[in-house]
C-alpha cells in the first residue's frame, strides 16, 4: 500500500511539478515587474494627472489646497497604484522593456551599452556578480537566437581519443587550416553543462564528427540536465562484446 501511495505522488508530483513551477514564474516575472517598475510609473502618472489639473502636489500643510490635493492623491493612487489603472503602468513598463530592446539591437545601442557593461566590469563589487548574473539570463532569455548559430548535432572525440562530447556545428572551419590540411573541417562548439552557452571552440575534420539524430532542442535538454534526459532515438543499451573477442581478451 505504501509503494502503491508513493507510485501515485510522484507520477502526480511529475505532473504537477513543471505546470505550478512554470505559473510560479510567470506571476513572480509580473510581481516583479509591477513592484519595481511599474508601481514607480502609476505613482509618475498620479502626478501627472494631478498637475495637469493644476493641483499642487505637496501643499503646505494647513494651507486651503493641503486637505483637496491630499483627497485627490489618495482617489488618484487607489485607482492608478492600488486599481486597474496598475495594468498600464505594467503595458508601458513592457513597452519600455521593447524599446530598450530595438536600440540595443542597432549598432549605437550597441555601443553604447557596451561602455556600460565596461564601466560596470571595472567596479570592483559588480565585477564579481555581474558576469554570472549575465550569464544565466543570456542562456534563460536569448536561447532562441542562440540556436539559430547553431546547424546540427554531432559528437566529437574531446577532449581526448576514446571520449565522446556531444557539440553544435557552428561553421566551416578556418580558411588557413583548410588551405593548409587539405582536408574538409567544420567549427564545433562543445558546451559545458549546465550552462550551455559557454564552452569550448575547436576546429576538426568533418569525417572525425559523427550527425546524431538529435535537435537542438533536444541537445540543449540533454546538456542542461547533465545526461539524465536522453531523446528516445538516441537512448542506447550496453553493446556487448562477441563471445569469441572475450575469449581473445
Amino acid at each position: 500500500m505504501a509503494g502503491r501511495f508513493k507510485s501515485y505522488f510522484l507520477r502526480g508530483l511529475a505532473v504537477l511539478l513543471p505546470a505550478t513551477l512554470t505559473i510560479g514564474i510567470f506571476v513572480w516575472g509580473y510581481t516583479f515587474i509591477q513592484e519595481n517598475i511599474s508601481s514607480h510609473i502609476n505613482h509618475g502618472l498620479v502626478r501627472l494627472h494631478l498637475f495637469s489639473k493644476g493641483i499642487e502636489w505637496d501643499p503646505a500643510e494647513g494651507s486651503e489646497d493641503y486637505k483637496f490635493s491630499t483627497d485627490q492623491k489618495e482617489i488618484w493612487t487607489k485607482f492608478w497604484v492600488d486599481g486597474w489603472g496598475s495594468i498600464a503602468g505594467f503595458l508601458i513598463a513592457l513597452i519600455i522593456v521593447c524599446v530598450v530592446g530595438a536600440l540595443l539591437a542597432s549598432v549605437v545601442g550597441r555601443s553604447l551599452w557596451r561602455m556600460v557593461e565596461k564601466f560596470i566590469m571595472n567596479t570592483p563589487v559588480l565585477s564579481k556578480v555581474y558576469p554570472y548574473v549575465k550569464q544565466i539570463t543570456d542562456f534563460v532569455l536569448t536561447q532562441e537566437e542562440q540556436k539559430q548559430l547553431f546547424r546540427r548535432v554531432v559528437a566529437v572525440e574531446y577532449p581526448r581519443k576514446g571520449i565522446w562530447s556531444v557539440g553544435f556545428v557552428t561553421g566551416t572551419g578556418l580558411e588557413k587550416v583548410v588551405e593548409a590540411v587539405k582536408r574538409e573541417f567544420v567549427t564545433v562548439l562543445i558546451p559545458t553543462s549546465p550552462t550551455p552557452f559557454t564552452g569550448f571552440v575547436i576546429t576538426v575534420q568533418k569525417r572525425q564528427t559523427i550527425d546524431l539524430d538529435m535537435t537542438i532542442e533536444e541537445a540543449l535538454r540533454f546538456i542542461v540536465s547533465g545526461g539524465v534526459i536522453t531523446p528516445d532515438n538516441e537512448s542506447a543499451t550496453a553493446v556487448l562484446p562477441e563471445p569469441d573477442s572475450q575469449d581473445k581478451g
